[in-house]
């Protein structure tokens, strides 16, 4: 995935929450307003995305108060000293968290500035399967598969109301063409 698709992505995500990216664009970058694809283009070719990344207008829209944020911790293994002084090594599966915080955007703006890399900091929080990459021909990305669901066949004598389980959610594959943000026309 190119820096181009994603931050169409994500300003496609900030404008369904109420973002207004042409009135940002315009006050906030100073450029005469052309369209949203050439205004992407711009703010990626000239690494001004972070201007956009580290605003307060986008990052309150993109990460919505009280809205339910699902994103992936990545597998990691650690060593611990136990109680009996022994280290024992731990290593922890990735897995799906969810949380939701009425000042969200602000602990995200605080740990983005803090990560080195913060496309890749706020594309975790996208749940898509590919990932960034530097050029649009770069070959080194390749997807993620997407996560199997394990069926399980009915059981004639398991209960009606089974218990719901903790498997975790299948991927949403990558959206195919131009995002619906960019085909609306603007006032």
């Amino acid at each position: 995935m190119t820096r181009t698709e994603l931050l169409k992505i994500i300003i496609g995500r900030a404008r369904t929450n109420g973002f207004e990216f042409r009135r940002w664009y315009t006050g906030r970058i100073g450029v005469p307003w052309i369209n949203a694809e050439a205004a992407i283009v711009l703010l990626e070719s000239q690494r001004r995305y972070y201007a956009l990344l580290f605003s307060h207008e986008f990052a309150n829209a993109f990460w919505k108060a009280g809205e339910e944020i699902t994103f992936a911790v990545p597998s990691k293994s650690f060593q611990r000293v136990k109680p009996d002084g022994s280290i024992v090594s731990v290593q922890r599966k990735s897995f799906v968290r969810r949380s939701a915080r009425r000042d969200a955007w602000r602990y995200h703006l605080r740990e983005m500035a803090l990560a080195e890399e913060p496309l890749r900091y706020i594309r975790k929080y996208l749940n898509v399967e590919d990932d960034l990459s530097e050029e649009e021909g770069d070959a080194t990305s390749t997807p993620k598969p997407a996560a199997r669901s394990k069926k399980k066949t009915a059981d004639p004598t398991a209960p009606l109301t089974a218990p719901r389980s903790r498997e975790k959610p299948v991927a949403r594959s990558m959206p195919k063409g131009v995002p619906g943000f960019l085909k609306r026309p603007y006032p």
